[in-house]
């Protein structure tokens, strides 16, 4: 889990040390802020200062971004229809020709290959029947 997530892990890691740090450098400069006016330091004032400014930089950087890179790559991946027919097309096509080396060794190669691409079962199917012979 570990090793099949790092890069979600570390970018977690950047996130909650960038967060826990814009909040400490925050309550530094609130509390510098308080002293130099004679006043004193109150945590509600703070909270509620830091959540404004925390907001206001993942509206304008942090959602939009994620929306961005995160949004859109998943509706590629799983939203587009013409993507996602042209991805089976494709795959069928090469199913085919595989299958053309003969039936057992084609199957053979579709089997290594899923393997060793960690595909999760199942193969293109051809809407109509094809005009080659898969026996």
């Amino acid at each position: 889990m570990w090793k099949r997530y790092a890069y979600a892990w570390i970018t977690l890691a950047f996130f909650a040390g960038s967060f826990g740090l814009h909040w400490l450098f925050g309550w530094f400069a609130f509390v510098d802020e308080a002293r130099e006016h004679g006043q004193a330091v109150e945590l509600t004032p703070w909270l509620i200062q830091m959540g404004r400014d925390t907001f206001e930089n993942w509206q304008s950087e942090f959602l939009q971004l994620l929306w961005q890179v995160v949004g859109l790559a998943y509706f590629l991946y799983v939203g587009s229809p013409s993507s996602k027919e042209n991805d089976d097309r494709m795959e069928a096509k090469i199913d085919a020709l595989l299958e053309l080396v003969g039936k057992a060794r084609g199957v053979a190669i579709l089997e290594e290959i899923d393997q060793s691409h960690e595909r999760r079962g199942g193969h293109a199917t051809l809407h109509e029947d094809p005009p080659y012979s898969r026996s």
